[in-house]
């Protein structure tokens, strides 16, 4: 139970910050989407994969930044 409240507080935060409390948005809602999965699925993942409670935390700050992850692979691969 633990996870999925620490969870559930996270993604709440979240869609307060960056989605906002409006009734109907407007804009591209679904690059909010898919940061929004992506950023749920990567936290899972780390925390998952975590050793210790230090190891959770840094997991909690790679998932914030998972798109340059993404990007600095994208790069390393195409030999951008």
């Amino acid at each position: 139970m633990g996870h999925r409240f620490m969870l559930f507080v996270l993604y709440s935060g979240y869609k307060r910050k960056f989605m906002g409390d409006r009734k109907y948005p407007s804009g591209n809602q679904s690059g909010n989407a898919v940061y929004g999965m992506g950023f749920i699925g990567a936290v899972i993942y780390f925390i998952s994969t975590a050793t210790g409670f230090w190891m959770g935390v840094l997991g909690v700050l790679k998932a914030i930044v998972w798109p340059a992850f993404i990007v600095y692979k994208a790069f390393e691969y195409f030999g951008g």
